[in-house]
């Protein structure tokens, strides 16, 4: 998401002296997130379902709420107080209490409940409309309210949880940054709290601290992927399945280079059921293969597959292996910035696991079923 300038800004109608308007503090950018907040606020009213609450929750929560914790958005602290009773109601949360939370995981410290003038307050307001709810409309309250407002905790814990379960890790799509005012740059938000959102991709950290999953999917990552290896290494059908299958995508790909000259392939990941190694050794029997796994589990099994003509590396691939290979294979699960990666290695063929609908300029389909394919990089 492309970042305007920040600068302090007032609403014009202050600069008359209307008193009652309020000013933006940071950036004119911060009125698109209250009007967002307030639109949350009108779809919850006009079609209150499961999904709305909880998707809502969820999304709030981790952008307009989480930068108002930061950097309130307005200069008089009255108007600060009504955003936040405002979002306290919406949310079903207490915003003292999401701030205290939030502000101790930031400085690495135990939340521990402490109340206050303020929470007593945001408390009571949660309290008393839910008490209205429940004598209003109880059975919207419990069939409707309630599992979407505990479904959008879930949720919010899972951002949480992922967010941190392989150390701070950021996420740079851009759709994802673009729906989430640049929520996905976490650990650059992590080392500048007090950053406005608009400039967190100013501060792009370097390093395997990325994903290409936003947090909320990044189980797909830790769960599903690692779960599907060991079910195929357990099986030898499933081995020739996996096996043939990505032969073909790779003889494809291959056949379509006329220069033919791969000697040295770097393999990333390659440890767990080690597919591509032994494609690869039938499709360039003549290259000599590189495994580069972080895990020395890993590396284990896939000793126990390969032959002994296999090097291995333990190590996490990034530029520093620049130059070193011809060719190069990225796995499904590969954590970092991978378009940073193929940019500071000129000259280097890159085969890339990717989802099935994320096809590139030259790509082929590994398995509908699998809902894979393999894309070539050529830089």
């Amino acid at each position: 998401m492309a970042a305007p300038a920040v600068h302090d800004v007032s609403l014009g109608i202050a600069e008359k002296g209307w008193r009652w308007c309020p000013q933006l503090r940071h950036s004119k950018w911060d009125a698109v997130l209250v009007w967002l907040a307030l639109l949350h606020g009108i779809v919850v009213l006009r079609w209150p379902s499961i999904p709305v609450i909880a998707v809502g929750l969820w999304w709030n929560s981790n952008t307009i709420s989480h930068y108002f914790i930061h950097l309130p958005f307005f200069n008089g602290r009255f108007w600060n107080r009504c955003f936040s009773a405002y979002q306290t109601l919406l949310l079903g949360v207490p915003q003292r209490l999401w701030r205290d939370r939030h502000l101790a995981h930031h400085a690495d410290v135990r939340w521990q409940l402490r109340w206050s003038s303020e929470l007593v307050w945001g408390t009571g307001l949660v309290v008393g409309l839910w008490a209205i709810l429940l004598v209003a409309a109880p059975g919207f309250f419990v069939s409707i309210y309630l599992p979407g407002y505990l479904l959008g905790l879930g949720l919010c814990l899972l951002q949480g949880h992922f967010e941190h379960a392989r150390g701070t890790t950021s996420h740079y799509g851009r759709l994802y940054n673009s729906l989430f005012f640049n929520d996905g740059y976490h650990v650059e938000h992590h080392a500048h709290p007090s950053v406005h959102w608009l400039a967190l991709s100013k501060h792009q950290a370097a390093g395997p601290c990325a994903s290409r999953w936003p947090a909320a999917l990044r189980w797909i990552e830790s769960i599903n992927l690692e779960t599907l290896e060991r079910v195929v290494l357990r099986s030898k059908p499933l081995q020739r399945f996996v096996v043939s299958r990505h032969m073909a995508a790779f003889e494809s790909l291959l056949e379509k280079d006329e220069r033919l000259t791969f000697k040295n392939v770097g393999i990333v990941g390659g440890g767990l059921f080690p597919r591509t190694a032994l494609v690869l050794r039938k499709v360039l029997p003549e290259c000599a293969l590189t495994v580069i796994e972080e895990n020395p589990a890993h590396i284990a099994i896939a000793r126990r597959c390969l032959d002994e003509g296999v090097e291995y590396v333990r190590a996490y691939y990034d530029e520093t292996f620049a130059r070193r290979f011809d060719m190069v294979v990225i796995p499904l699960a590969f954590r970092g910035a991978l378009e940073e990666v193929c940019a500071k290695q000129t000259g280097t063929t890159f085969l890339v696991h990717d989802w099935i609908w994320r096809r590139g300029p030259t790509s082929e389909v590994i398995s509908w079923l699998l809902l894979k394919r393999l894309n070539r990089i050529d830089t």
